[in-house]
């Protein structure tokens, strides 16, 4: 879990200092992507001890964070493999949901404007 909260707190940092040094943002990427392969990797890592009950996550902020960042830059396909990834953790399918609906609006909308011309 120590690993986990040093990537996240990396990813935190770099988000804070995104306007003085915009190269920042190609390190919050590469630390979030970490830390989301750590959480693949060993679930154990981010999660609580809950004996008999249903395992239980901590609150994953870097993941989201580098999700923000791909949707406003338009790398929708990306944005939305990272939200069904992080949903294995019980975290991200509201946003999946609406990225799957953004998606699928563009897809329509391009192919509307296809059809039109």
């Amino acid at each position: 879990m120590d690993y986990h909260f040093v990537l996240q707190g990396a990813v935190d940092r770099l988000w804070s200092t995104r306007r003085a040094e915009p190269e920042a943002l190609a390190a919050l990427e590469v630390f979030a992507l970490l830390d989301l392969e750590l959480m693949e990797a060993a679930p154990q890592a981010v999660s609580f001890d809950t004996t008999g009950a249903p395992t239980m996550f901590v609150r994953v902020s870097s993941v989201p964070r580098l999700i923000g960042l791909l949707e406003r830059e338009g790398a929708f396909t990306e944005a939305l493999e990272l939200a069904w990834r992080l949903a294995h953790f019980g975290q991200g399918e509201d946003v999946a949901a609406r990225l799957t609906e953004k998606a699928q609006a563009l897809v329509a909308e391009a192919a509307a404007q296809g059809g039109s011309s």
